[in-house]
């Protein structure tokens, strides 16, 4: 039977040759929200791994939207031009597609790199004012971030837009809006962080309205023909919190929208999360939002096996498959994979004599008659 992980998948007029993504993965890389170097090496080399779509990690849409002074931007036109060179570069040697995610930090905006502890950056310290649904810090032990006044949310969702056309002059295949991880769209999503009295606090729709209000600003700016899709946390893991249920009523008020996927993640709202960790722990909550609201979508976490990701898609759990620190571990996934479930995968020429005797059969054609 042939594989269905390196099924073709249609998302408007971008055919992706197989199911595999590499996941958005922050790198705390960039100059004053421009990219750097790092990120022609990091994307670069993932993207002659064989994934049928190579997403760039979380690229703020404002310069307080960042979470670290080192994440990427998309703001103005020196950003835009250092992630075309880092673009161009790729599409030279590439097949791959490129996708872009946008996001905005909210309240985890100023904040230091992983590797020198995560901890607020004051604004005294070279940090920012972090922005918010509500004043309300994640950890009591940091200052409570400002809380947005309605008259702020419609140039933030334009913001959004903005970016979306810079990233469609760039040239990206696929465009993804982060409402997940504890970021200032799930924010408003979750009772854990938006306590509003306004029309954009309490109910869930009320909760949904400003995240709404972005994508559909976003679907405007970014090319009809160009697949747009959405991560989502799909359960806050904790009491009181946003839920599978709420999740797959978003995604359809998202499909109606003309989102084309939904990335199924989950966590990231607050340290009181418990977390069931485990292989393919997220895969349910795709399969469910899959299911019930009608839309394609991506399961994410812990998914490291090859025939683990065919299993995931050949059982209709979800229609792609990504990953991100196994990528990171092993840039060639595609290529071991493809050999593992006897498929075949792109690879650049200049590799062709890559693999071991036995597992040429994973670059198929390409390979034949290759000395």
């Amino acid at each position: 039977m042939p594989s269905a992980l390196f099924t073709p998948l249609r998302l408007r007029s971008l055919t992706l040759p197989n199911r595999i993504v590499v996941s958005p993965m922050c790198q705390y890389s960039a100059r004053d929200g421009a990219a750097t170097d790092w990120h022609l090496i990091h994307l670069g080399h993932l993207a002659l791994g064989g994934a049928g779509l190579v997403m760039v990690e979380a690229t703020a849409v404002e310069p307080r939207g960042r979470i670290t002074p080192g994440c990427l931007g998309l703001w103005d036109d020196a950003t835009e031009a250092a992630l075309a060179r880092v673009v161009r570069a790729i599409r030279e040697w590439s097949g791959a597609a490129l996708g872009i995610q946008l996001a905005h930090a909210g309240r985890k905006g100023s904040s230091r790199e992983p590797w020198g502890g995560g901890a607020l950056i004051p604004p005294a310290e070279g940090g920012w004012e972090p922005v918010a649904p509500s004043a309300l810090p994640i950890t009591p032990a940091e200052p409570a971030p400002r809380a947005l006044r309605r008259e702020e949310l419609p140039a933030l969702a334009e913001a959004f837009a903005r970016a979306a056309e810079r990233a469609a002059r760039i040239g990206f295949d696929a465009l993804e809006l982060h409402c997940a991880h504890g970021y200032l769209l799930h924010e408003f999503l979750s009772p854990v962080a938006n306590r509003r009295d306004d029309e954009f606090g309490g109910p869930l729709a009320n909760r949904m309205r400003f995240p709404l209000e972005v994508f559909a600003a976003v679907r405007r700016a970014w090319p009809q023909d160009r697949p747009l899709g959405v991560r989502v946390s799909a359960t806050d893991w904790v009491e009181g919190g946003w839920t599978l249920d709420d999740t797959v009523a978003f995604a359809r008020a998202l499909r109606e929208l003309g989102c084309d996927w939904v990335d199924c993640s989950s966590g990231g709202v607050s340290p009181e999360q418990k977390v069931a960790l485990g292989p393919g722990y997220q895969v349910p909550f795709a399969a469910r939002v899959r299911a019930e609201a009608g839309i394609a979508t991506m399961a994410v976490g812990l998914i490291t096996e090859p025939r683990e990701a065919e299993e995931i898609v050949a059982s209709g759990k979800a229609d792609l498959v990504a990953l991100a620190r196994g990528m990171l571990w092993n840039p060639r996934w595609a290529w071991h994979a493809a050999a593992a479930l006897g498929a075949e995968v792109a690879a650049p020429r200049q590799y062709w004599r890559a693999p071991p005797r036995g597992a040429a059969g994973a670059f198929g054609k390409i390979t034949q008659g290759q000395r």
